[in-house]
């Protein structure tokens, strides 16, 4: 008799710490930052306008979305090509301070958790120094450190060089994020964790959320419902965290089960 084995694949070594997991809450979201939380992804935003421009950015995710290259080794292919043209870490940090917003209804989603004890954080395959600077202006210094933010980090160099420091080095995705919702699958008594995301660093969370949120963009790349459509996992494309916040208040209050929620495809 064959026995089939169904125990998880080995994680990825990390090279930076986890916070601790919200052990005692009901429910967790999850969200990617880039694009999701934020109106426009910061690393496409630089890669475009600093980098080698959108054409090869473009061509680029594409190879990730068919699986021809890795998320981890296109992404740095990215990132190097706004330090070859010479721009600093600071330099990039004061960009995307200025041209990076927030989802319009974020900061109401936002409230909705706190007032239900519902922990918010940040899974990014960017990098937490940019985040963290661009998150406090957008939402005041201290209210952003209420918000924990498991990323990847970056590496400054003295004469203003930079390079992004991964995770997951030895995983393909650079980030792997399910391995920021898996710890959760195992406690005895798991909260509901809602995961929201919009693209290609997000492939490798989207299986192993409660209940998936896709981003939907008009006139942008939409990589992650493509992804999910081709491989079958269900999920519930939105807008704008206003909108989600219709179908996850109703999960929180018991008015909907994660089935129910599911089913509507669309918030």
């Amino acid at each position: 008799m064959t026995t089939v084995s169904h125990t998880e694949s080995p994680a990825p070594e990390s090279t930076l710490p986890y916070p601790p997991i919200h052990k005692d809450k009901k429910f967790v979201v999850l969200s990617d930052w880039d694009g999701t939380i934020t109106n426009r992804d910061s690393n496409d935003y630089m890669t475009d306008h600093l980098g080698f421009g959108q054409e090869k950015r473009r061509q680029g995710n594409l190879e990730i979305l068919s699986g021809r290259v890795t998320f981890r080794d296109e992404f740095k292919k990215m990132l190097d090509s706004v330090v070859a043209n010479g721009h600093t870490f600071d330099e990039c940090k004061e960009v995307l301070k200025e041209n990076i917003s927030l989802d319009p209804g974020f900061r109401e989603f936002y409230d909705y958790c706190k007032a239900h004890d519902i922990p918010v954080v940040i899974i990014s395959s960017g990098m937490a120094p940019l985040i963290r600077a661009v998150l406090s202006k957008l939402i005041g210094e201290e209210e952003s450190k209420n918000i924990e933010i498991v990323a990847n980090d970056a590496i400054v160099k003295d004469d203003g060089s930079w390079e992004i420091k991964y995770r997951h080095p030895t995983s393909g995705f650079g980030h792997d994020k399910s391995q920021a919702i898996l710890p959760y699958s195992r406690l005895p008594d798991p909260p509901l964790v809602f995961f929201f995301g919009d693209g290609v660093s997000d492939m490798s969370a989207a299986r192993h959320a409660d209940i998936l949120f896709v981003k939907k963009k008009p006139g942008a790349d939409n990589d992650l419902a493509a992804y999910c459509t081709r491989e079958g996992i269900p999920h519930i494309l939105f807008e704008d965290f206003g909108r989600a916040l219709g179908v996850v208040s109703k999960v929180v209050e018991g008015e909907l089960t994660k089935e129910q929620a599911l089913a509507l495809g669309s918030a």
